[in-house]
């Protein structure tokens, strides 16, 4: 008993070093876990894919502000949105580790490893957040709990080097910001967060703005709060400007609505002009800041509707056949409610426990000093739940915000069933409560599991889990074995050529192989995107039109994956289908690939059609 103060203490006092020690344990053990998947490359997502090519082409000599992808839709390349930030790490590593691994085994370890970076960065900021509002000695709650949050993990595991861990990874400190009662530390801290999640994307743009509008609200409440929303307006107008200018790319600098370019930029820096102003005036009177407030709010809203009206919709600014056919059928991009129970119940349940216990912390804490810190708190979790409802995407937001509230329950429910008399209680419902906290996602499926047994009606269909049949696993497998490494390469006996594939398949083709794609999954090139759907649902001649156009040499398929699935359900008897059925036009030549082989690959004869010459093999 006498040895646990003095734990507490080390926990304490050296809380850095031991967060230290427990990144480096769990970054180790994820990348055990998955070494299979470092060994073999399995960039699983064509983001990932995408994200890797855009290192090698910077480091293989293309241009800083260059990113487009030129070894997609030759020779003009796709328009990639993205910016280079999230590049340096991958970079870093690959420079790190190239002199004594070797260039491949190099990659392979840079993209392994590099996603575990930003969930070191996260852990940090949840274990200073559970200190400022929990106990100085609570941060590895914060750090266990982060481990039950399934959708954020995922963002974080080995191979997955898309920049959507970097942006978790500022939300996190955002929340330590907001919570911070050093206004300076805590100001220039949220924005830079937001100014770095910006420069990397806008999928967190809307919580951005949410930490602005909680910033502002802080000074509304309390006039003293006039020097953090100096330095938060001050650092977030001053870092965007300097992350546009350091890493957004050429095509960025055109007035698009999908990236921080000069559109978002202008508004930034207004907005924290603004509040800088709003600051500097500071009259007494809450009221007189509150309406303030709202104008300076208003002016830029307004200001913003008038000179850039495209940007009013959708940001992606695409065409309605585009919507139609490709970017309306993602499923992350759709609201909550349209998702099955079980999966609802799965997303919600770390979230809602996290919202109630920073409710229940923030009561609590209504005569005390964290008081603020936990209604800001509090506030952030509750809109980021609420954003759940837009879009499923905001899962993993979610479940990290969420982190906050669970460590405060838990710091309140543990010490009160460890004093019970019953030992039952004692040991059971603590056991069961660090269950509920921690795999909370992983309950509400062996719920699922057990419900699944009864009949087909009332709770149980909702949120029962129906077992895969057959045709589900058979699109799972073909789409997993035609990305792996061993089938795709064994497509470089054949010299580099442009080859028309599918849409999601094309970002794994150029990592893989030496051959060139048409297109990705990525908006701002909806032509190449519509013109792969065209050629699979038109007929065959209309196929191979659009294949002589893009200098397609190749026809390259992966029979059943999910994308041929709706070729096949959208356009029956169309090119596509017809080659499922055994139906192969006479100017498509089969090329035999190793026994075994989940493709399937036809040399493309152009001959007998008016017009441009036969493409020739990439050199």
């Amino acid at each position: 008993m006498t040895d646990t103060p003095a734990r507490l203490t080390e926990l304490d006092r050296h809380w850095r070093r031991w967060l230290l020690l427990a990144w480096v344990a769990i970054a180790a053990w994820f990348l055990w876990q998955r070494w299979n998947a470092v060994h073999w490359l399995a960039l699983s997502d064509t983001d990932d894919n995408m994200r890797l090519m855009q290192v090698r082409a910077w480091m293989g000599g293309q241009g800083w502000y260059d990113l487009r992808q030129y070894r997609l839709n030759p020779p003009g390349g796709l328009d990639i949105h993205w910016s280079r930030l999230v590049d340096l790490p991958i970079a870093g590593l690959l420079l790190l580790f190239k002199p004594f691994a070797g260039p491949v085994w190099a990659e392979k370890l840079a993209v392994g490893i590099a996603p575990l970076l930003p969930m070191g960065v996260a852990m940090a900021a949840l274990a200073v957040t559970a200190r400022r509002l929990v106990a100085p000695v609570a941060w590895p709650l914060a750090v266990l709990f982060l481990l039950g949050c399934s959708s954020t993990l995922l963002m974080f595991m080995p191979e997955r080097i898309d920049h959507h861990g970097w942006q978790l990874a500022c939300l996190a400190w955002t929340v330590a910001g907001l919570a911070d009662p050093k206004q300076t530390r805590g100001g220039w801290v949220v924005g830079l967060s937001s100014a770095c999640s910006l420069t990397i994307g806008l999928e967190l743009l809307p919580y951005c703005a949410m930490a602005g509008g909680i910033v502002a609200l802080r000074w509304v409440w309390d006039r003293a709060e006039a020097r953090r929303l100096t330095v938060y307006g001050a650092t977030l107008a001053g870092a965007s400007a300097i992350g546009f200018v350091a890493f957004a790319s050429n095509a960025n600098y055109a007035m698009r609505c999908d990236a921080l370019t000069p559109v978002w930029l202008s508004a930034v820096v207004a907005g924290g002009a603004f509040l800088v102003l709003l600051a500097w005036i500071s009259p007494r009177a809450w009221g007189v800041r509150l309406v303030l407030t709202l104008i300076a709010g208003g002016v830029l809203a307004g200001a913003f509707a008038v000179l850039f009206p495209q940007c009013l919709g959708r940001p992606e600014g695409v065409s309605e056949e585009l919507a139609r056919t490709w970017l309306n059928n993602v499923r992350e991009a759709k609201p909550l409610y349209t998702m099955p129970g079980r999966t609802i119940l799965l997303i919600v349940t770390g979230p809602i426990i996290g919202l109630f216990g920073a409710i229940l912390a923030t009561w609590r804490a209504r005569r005390s000093a964290n008081f603020v810190g936990w209604a800001v708190t509090t506030l952030f979790t509750a809109f980021a739940v609420a954003m759940l409802f837009w879009q499923i995407r905001s899962g993993p937001a979610a479940q990290l915000l969420a982190i906050p509230g669970t460590v405060a329950l838990a710091w309140v429910v543990i010490p009160w069933l460890l004093s019970r008399k019953n030992a039952a209680v004692r040991v059971l419902g603590t056991a069961g409560l660090v269950s509920l906290l921690l795999l909370g996602n992983l309950a509400v499926d062996q719920v699922g599991k057990l419900l699944s047994k009864l009949p087909d009606r009332g709770l149980a269909a909702h949120v029962r889990i129906k077992p895969q049949d057959a045709r589900t696993k058979q699109v799972l497998r073909a789409g997993a074995r035609c990305a792996s490494l061993p089938a795709l390469q064994a497509l470089n006996r054949i010299p580099a050529a442009v080859m028309f594939t599918h849409v999601d398949l094309g970002p794994r083709l150029i990592v893989a192989t030496h051959h060139d794609g048409i297109t990705g999954p990525y908006h701002r090139n909806g032509d190449a995107i519509l013109d792969v759907h065209h050629a699979f649902q038109g007929d065959p001649e209309n196929f191979r039109t659009i294949a002589r156009r893009h200098g397609a040499t190749y026809l390259l398929t992966c029979p059943n994956m999910a994308e041929t699935t709706v070729y096949r359900a959208r356009s029956p008897g169309g090119f596509y289908d017809q080659l499922a059925h055994g139906k192969v036009p006479g100017w498509l030549t089969p090329v035999p690939l190793p026994k075994g082989s989940p493709l399937k690959l036809w040399r493309i004869d152009y001959a007998g059609m008016a017009g441009k010459p036969v493409p020739a093999p990439r050199t």
